[in-house]
């Protein structure tokens, strides 16, 4: 685990094996940023052009290496690019400087300690920074030889913020959020890329209870048995299929002074197989990140509880592994669910669906001021919106467009969905209440309409898809890695935050 610490030294009498500075795109070239002076200082001035004649431009993402300066006791200067210089004098926004205190840490993989000089002007400058070079360090490496990566070095030990005010209430707090979310999501990440051999629902209900415990919160596992007592139809349907049983895990997180209460509800399909409706060759490989929502929903509330935010929260993992065999749920089957609707099930590759409906009608039972699920729900998000940005629907617009605000002011992407009514007509069954599929065009949209069933009525919900985003099959970017993303958690924290503050209607 990378540590992270506020310094007051000077960037040449740090010991360190890097110092990182800022290099913003400006019109003529490569403008060094604030934070670098004692570098360009050194360098008599002329670092932008050193840096230039190095082939910088300072564009987003771009890494250039230099040695230190004399007189530095770091031995290199590791300059990294912030992207377009800010018009008329104003500071690096908070999502500049996370994506290029990611790139950085990246970049320093198997170094002891880097010193990052970036752009420093107050403490949420310095939350930006950390969140970004604590999740830029993570690495997932727990089944590879001594912990190492492929080149068989380890991550980045240990970030310096220079500038940093260590006295300072309001930096300390900062810091001390950034290091507390971006643990748990890591720990979320983790979880994601996890082989299914070792995480299948009753594991991730382990791990879910352990935590619990550490940080206080308030556990209940539904296991094969209590979901039938209880008429949790969608789940078991989803689960019948695999040797491993499903679970329903809720974790209640509460404030005594909380006159608000959110409900989180997570997608949790440890592997998705398809069932009988068996995914083609070449979808599998990468399906055991389809439980990534209800990994999103778990470290939002375990951060809650250990930020102590005057709200109560409560989380749902609806948990599932999504077999093929001689017990699975058929296409044709009718499902009961928990909310006593039925559903016939024409497509066992639209589970996620079906668990989410259980866990949707449980949470409603509660009556909470709102509720937001999130899955990996339909490959139509991924055409629709790309990997990087996540689909947002809901049943108010109001309450709709403060998540896309709150993903907005956290750096994580998304855009507003509508709910169509006329794409409900096709999810009429001629045998139940409703079927699990629709219209084929607009599948993403069909989704969330069948979710918003099983929503209790006067309850704000929101539906967030975050099929695109969860999982990165590309090449890292910025403080993205590749594999398990932890989409989403920054976005149900934020949203927590607010609801606590009072700024969250």
């Amino acid at each position: 685990m990378t540590a992270l610490t506020l310094s007051t030294a000077a960037a040449p009498g740090l010991r360190a094996d890097a110092i990182v500075i800022g290099v913003g795109k400006g019109g003529k070239g490569p403008v060094v940023a604030p934070g670098a002076d004692a570098v360009d200082k050194a360098y008599d001035g002329r670092l932008a052009g050193v840096l230039e004649t190095l082939g910088a431009s300072g564009a987003e993402g771009e890494i250039t290496k230099l040695p230190a300066p004399a007189g530095f006791k770091a031995p290199l200067v590791l300059a990294v690019g912030l992207g377009a210089e800010p018009e008329n004098g104003d500071a690096y926004d908070a999502e500049a400087l996370r994506r290029a205190a990611g790139v950085a840490a990246r970049a320093l993989t198997g170094a002891k300690k880097a010193a990052f000089a970036l752009p420093l002007a107050d403490a949420a400058d310095a939350g930006a920074i950390a969140e970004g070079a604590l999740l830029g360090a993570y690495s997932f490496d727990a089944y590879k030889d001594n912990g190492k990566d492929a080149k068989g070095k380890g991550p980045l030990g240990e970030v310096a913020l220079l500038g940093g005010k260590p006295r300072d209430k309001e930096y300390k707090a900062a810091v001390e959020r950034a290091l507390t979310v971006t643990e748990e999501l890591n720990r979320a990440r983790d979880l994601i890329n996890t082989p299914p051999n070792d995480l299948d629902p009753e594991a991730f209900a382990a791990v879910a209870q352990t935590a619990a415990k550490e940080h206080g919160i308030k556990v209940e596992v539904l296991d094969e048995k209590a979901l039938e007592e209880g008429g949790y139809g969608g789940i078991l349907g989803v689960g019948a299929g695999s040797a491993a049983g499903p679970r329903l895990v809720k974790l209640s997180y509460t404030h005594e002074a909380a006159s608000k209460h959110l409900a989180f509800v997570g997608k949790g399909i440890t592997y998705d197989s398809g069932g009988i409706s068996l995914k083609p060759a070449g979808h599998n490989e990468t399906m055991k990140c389809d439980m990534s929502g209800a990994a999103a929903v778990f470290a939002a509330v375990v951060v809650a509880a250990r930020l102590g935010l005057e709200v109560n929260v409560t989380g749902w993992l609806a948990l599932a592994e999504n077999m093929p065999s001689g017990s699975a749920t058929r296409p044709g089957d009718v499902l009961r669910m928990y909310s006593g609707k039925t559903v016939e099930v024409l497509n066992t590759d639209a589970e996620g669906r079906l668990v989410l409906a259980d866990a949707l009608w449980a949470a409603s039972a509660e009556k909470p001021d709102a509720i937001v699920d999130v899955a990996t729900l339909t490959g139509a998000m991924v055409l629709a919106l790309g990997s990087r940005t996540f689909g947002v629907m809901a049943n108010d617009d109001a309450f709709r467009a403060a998540i896309v605000d709150a993903a907005e002011e956290v750096g994580e992407p998304s855009w507003p969905m509508p709910l169509p009514e006329h794409l409900r007509k096709g999810m009429d069954s001629p045998t139940a209440d409703i079927a699990n599929m629709g219209e084929r065009m607009g599948g993403g949209l069909v989704a969330g309409l069948f979710l918003r069933e099983f929503v209790g009525e006067g309850i704000t919900w929101a539906h967030v898809d975050i099929a695109g985003p969860a999982f990165n099959e590309g090449g890292p970017f910025g403080y993205t890695p590749k594999g398990g993303t932890g989409s989403a958690v920054r976005t149900l924290v934020r949203l927590a935050e607010l609801t606590a503050a009072g700024d969250l209607g």
